[in-house]
Parts: structure tokens; C-alpha cells; sequence
């Protein structure tokens, strides 16, 4: 099915679209044009016939990988070079649609990381990441990105801690860091071989990921992923709404997943940050709605 065709063909009773039904579905909070995004994406040929082999070649992989850094020193590692690899994949064979969607995961995660410190009664350092090109993510910026939440998070418990404080709802919630990131969807590389779709393109990744990091940057990274929960409870506890967090389904924090199923728990990953970003904005409105009555 062409991308997107579920937007543009009349409804039929008799066969309905399981796309449009989600893109029509309000109970998941996203903005129409992220939702209509990625479920385009998703809708594509290369989810529906190339994931299916992907998958499990995957994780074959990365069971070999495992194997194979037995007999490797135990620090070896070629972040750089990763990095450049990653972005020449997305460049030349990432649909655009995911492209953009990876570079927003980038603005969106570090704006949520800001909201938590700006409005917790201790203040932390933060290292923001916010890139604008593909080419920008050459700088270790998806590394980067995992050790800025578990650092955060360190830092945050270690400063509550010492100046013994609790996380608690606000009075007056401090929105300003929440925004549209500026990033466009017609900007990212649109060449007839930028064609594989976001899951795909992960499950391609992610082996590729853990062959060329050290044991505890691959397990960190794939464990970043518990940590849905936690910046989850952070911010319900901020706005006093424990309703957000039936959105989370990245499983618990203290319960480690195998980094087998790496790949499938990114994409949740990007979908709940996606999805916590709405429900920021929506109250930013709504918030700036009632100032100004």
C-alpha cells in the first residue's frame, strides 16, 4: 500500500483500514501530522515484507556479537566510526518519514529531561541534544543521548538526596521549554532508496549498535529504555496526573529485559516520548488559555 494511501481512500464498511482507524483513534495523544508521520511509515511496503526477515536475523546477530566480544578486549570499542556508519544508513536508505522522526526523538527527549529540572526544587546540569541535520548525529549523539538520562538521573537522586528533597506536584508548572522542534519533514534525504521504514531500520541498527560499543554502553543504551517509566512518574508526580503513565508500557525500571528485544522497545521508546510530549504541550495550552481569561 503507497504511504499514506489510507488518508486519501474512501472508508469501506466491508474492509475497513487498520491505519486510518488509528490515525481517526483519539485515545493515544499525538499531533496529526507526527501521528499521520508514522503511521505513513509504518504503512510502508518495507515494514509489511522486509521486517519479517529482518527480525529474526537480528537477533541471530546479536547473539553472535555476544560471542564474538568474548574473544574481543573488553573495552574495545569504535563509537566514531559507528556513528558515521549510522548516519550514511540513514541518510541513503531511511525513509524520510523516520529520519525526521529520529531527529525529533532528539528535541523532544532533552526538553523533557529540561521540564523535569526546571520545575524540581533542586537544580542539576544538563547537556542538551538537539540536532538539526542527520549529519549532526556524527558527533556520538546517540551514545550521548544515553548518558544524558542516566546521568540526569543520577544527578537528580543524588540531589534530592543530599538536600533532602522530595519530587512534588507544582503550583505554577513551567512550560516554556516545551516547542514544536524545528525540523522539517520535506528537508530529510527523499531519493528513490530512502525506503526502509523506522522499525526496520532499528532492527537493522541495533545489532550493528551492539557490535561496535562496549558491553556496558550496549547494555546501557538498551536498558535506557526501563527509564520510560521513570521520567514518566517524574513528570506525573510534577503535574499531580498519575492518568499519564497507563500511556507507558516500556515495562518496569527495575526489572532488566534482555537486549534481544532491543529493537521492538526503541520503537515504544520513541512512540511514548512522542506521546508524553503531547500531553506537555496540550497543558501548555491549555495553561496559556486560562492566563490569559
Amino acid at each position: 500500500m503507497p504511504k499514506d494511501d489510507f488518508l486519501h481512500t474512501a472508508h469501506d464498511p466491508r474492509d475497513p483500514s487498520p491505519w486510518l482507524a488509528m490515525y481517526l483513534d483519539q485515545s493515544t495523544p499525538l499531533p496529526d501530522h507526527v501521528k499521520q508521520a508514522w503511521l505513513s511509515d509504518l504503512a510502508s511496503p518495507s515494514r509489511q515484507f522486509l521486517l519479517p526477515f529482518v527480525r529474526p536475523l537480528a537477533k541471530l546477530s546479536m547473539i553472535l556479537i555476544q560471542i564474538l566480544k568474548l574473544l574481543l578486549p573488553k573495552r574495545w570499542a569504535a563509537s566514531k566510526a559507528l556513528h558515521r556508519l549510522l548516519v550514511w544508513g540513514l541518510k541513503g536508505f531511511v525513509s524520510p518519514e523516520a529520519n525526521w522522526l529520529i531527529l525529533r526523538h532528539f528535541h523532544l527527549g532533552a526538553q523533557i529531561i529540561e521540564f523535569v529540572e526546571r520545575n524540581a526544587p533542586v537544580s542539576v546540569p544538563l547537556s542538551p541534544l538537539k540536532p538539526l541535520t542527520i549529519d549532526a548525529l556524527a558527533d556520538e549523539l546517540f551514545l550521548k543521548h544515553d548518558l544524558n538520562l542516566f546521568n540526569f538521573i543520577i544527578r537528580l537522586g543524588q540531589a534530592l538526596r543530599d538536600e533532602d528533597k522530595k519530587l512534588t506536584a507544582v503550583a505554577e508548572v513551567d512550560f516554556s521549554m516545551i516547542t514544536e522542534p524545528p525540523l522539517a519533514l520535506n528537508a530529510m534525504p527523499q531519493t528513490k532508496l530512502n525506503w526502509i521504514d523506522v522499525q526496520t531500520a532499528i532492527e537493522i541498527f541495533t545489532p550493528v549498535y551492539q557490535l561496535f560499543l562496549t558491553d556496558n554502553d550496549f547494555w546501557r543504551a538498551a536498558n535506557s529504555l526501563q527509564m520510560d517509566e521513570t521520567m514518566g512518574v517524574y513528570v506525573a508526580t510534577l503535574l499531580n496526573t498519575p492518568q499519564h503513565l497507563l500511556l507507558l508500557n516500556n515495562k518496569h525500571p527495575l526489572v532488566p529485559l534482555s537486549t534481544l528485544h532491543a529493537g521492538h522497545r526503541l520503537v515504544l521508546h520513541g512512540l511514548s516520548t512522542e506521546m508524553l510530549h503531547c500531553l506537555l504541550s496540550e497543558m501548555k495550552r491549555t495553561n496559556a488559555s486560562s492566563n490569559a481569561h
